[in-house]
């Protein structure tokens, strides 16, 4: 029988500690932050419905040292090892490959760009490019297993994606530490893949799915009732790149509402600002919806223009209060060190998340150094204008920029960011906290948002 392991090496480092799995942004953070991978934990549920013998083994999540997680891998003897990896690990995790005899099988999406560069390197034995990797990686397995580069193949429908085995991938070790979550235990899902607007140039998951397709509706809410009656979970992440709108939406929610599930679990989840009426947010909320995250990414329409975001400002400043007037929370993500821009459009970015945050129409937010990685349209432009300042994929990793900015320094940038997070100290926004703060769980939630904000402090202080 085909023994397989999909497997996170621990990275140590003294940058902190890796935010890999399901992400879109990959972080060093100085907290633990630990996101459930929805894709991976698929993978692996199918390959043990297949008749496959699986780990599942993160030793980042699992806070392995190198030498416990050598052991456990060793002892499964797996015939293939499959490892995700992101632009700013790649070169570590090229090394780890090298000095360990498996054949290993890489995804994600630094190899779907170039798939050609880790092909060459010891002990990698086949990549399998796009986001659908988990179909693709049983149809690998129960094939001929050849070497090479396997192209992406999007699968036309997820009807048959199966409700993930929680106990088979461990999904407790990514249960509690995440700043998402206001109640724990909590864990993701994707009702979709990926997102329905899918053209934003910085994007690397654009490049994993170009085309958006959705789970049916009751199928996740039968999901969701699962989760919450099996495994006592109280908080769901959908991590959807967008999650879905319209006729779909009205029927994920009116089901949610049917069973009685809003008195038992909250759901967050990425939305895109334009699509949603005020009507459609309070809908959410009695559905049970507690959190939205939007990109913003800046506060200048000539960015939010070359990112292909289809947006204005202004649809920023309604949406964040529709929602806010809901009554669900609002994450913002930012991004900071665009090529184009200078002291001023940052002072506009700085302006707005401030503003957003001392109306209380923002509870949240983050924000990020840019970083084009390859395979999306950002890295190819600036690439072929000589707009990069290395290819030193360590340097991909947020601690520093990789984008030249002629207009402004690095240090003034992660200035402005710690301007942002510094906004969360204004007496007005202290006091739509205080507000907020009603139960035990929004007391825990705050106070470790308090620490992560300090964390975040020192993720940008300059060095």
């Amino acid at each position: 029988m085909v023994r397989v392991a999909i497997a996170y090496p621990p990275l140590e480092s003294d940058k902190g500690v890796p935010l890999l799995t399901q992400n879109r942004q990959f972080q060093w953070f100085s907290r633990p932050t630990y996101i459930f991978p929805v894709v991976p934990a698929t993978a692996a549920t199918m390959l043990r419905r297949e008749g496959f013998e699986v780990l599942f083994l993160d030793g980042i999540a699992a806070e392995l040292s190198p030498s416990e997680f050598d052991g456990r891998l060793a002892e499964f003897k797996p015939d293939y090892v499959v490892i995700e990896t992101k632009t700013p690990v790649v070169k570590r995790h090229w090394e780890w490959i090298a000095s360990h005899d498996y054949r290993v099988v890489m995804v994600g999406d630094h190899v779907t760009a170039l798939p050609e560069e880790s092909i060459a390197k010891k002990n990698v034995h086949a990549i399998l490019c796009g986001g659908d990797w988990d179909y693709m990686l049983v149809d690998f397995l129960k094939g001929d297993r050849h070497a090479g580069i396997y192209p992406m193949i999007l699968r036309d429908s997820l009807a048959d994606c199966p409700h993930i085995d929680r106990e088979l991938v461990g999904w407790r070790l990514y249960s509690e530490k995440n700043g998402n979550f206001r109640r724990t235990p909590g864990t993701y899902i994707m009702a979709a893949r990926d997102c329905w607007h899918a053209k934003c140039t910085f994007c690397s998951w654009t490049t994993l799915y170009p085309k958006y397709r959705v789970r049916d509706p009751f199928d996740v809410v039968d999901e969701i009732e699962e989760l919450v009656e099996k495994y006592g979970v109280k908080e769901i992440m959908d991590d959807s790149g967008s999650f879905p709108v319209g006729e779909w939406l009205t029927e994920f929610c009116g089901e949610m509402i049917r069973r009685g599930l809003p008195k038992k679990v909250r759901i967050d989840c990425n939305m895109r600002f334009g699509r949603l009426s005020l009507e459609d947010y309070r809908l959410m909320r009695r559905a049970g919806f507690r959190l939205v995250l939007f990109g913003v990414e800046s506060a200048n329409q000539e960015t939010l223009d070359r990112f292909c975001k289809a947006l204005k400002v202004e649809d920023v400043v309604k949406g964040c209060e529709w929602a806010h007037k809901a009554g669900l929370d609002v994450h913002l993500t930012f991004m900071f060190g665009h090529a184009w821009e200078g002291p001023a459009e940052i002072a506009n970015t700085v302006a707005l998340a401030r503003k957003l945050l001392a109306n209380g129409w923002a509870s949240t937010l983050q924000c990020t150094l840019t970083v084009p990685y390859p395979g999306t349209p950002l890295f190819k432009s600036l690439d072929e204008s000589g707009g990069l300042l290395t290819k030193d994929w360590d340097e991909y990793d947020m601690r520093r920029a990789v984008a030249k900015t002629p207009l402004v320094g690095e240090d003034e940038i992660k200035k402005a960011i710690r301007d942002v997070y510094r906004g969360f100290f204004q007496p007005r926004a202290l006091l739509h906290r205080l507000a907020d703060t009603r139960t035990m769980f929004d007391f825990k939630f705050y106070y470790r948002g308090v620490r992560s904000l300090f964390g975040h402090l020192l993720d940008f202080n300059g060095r």
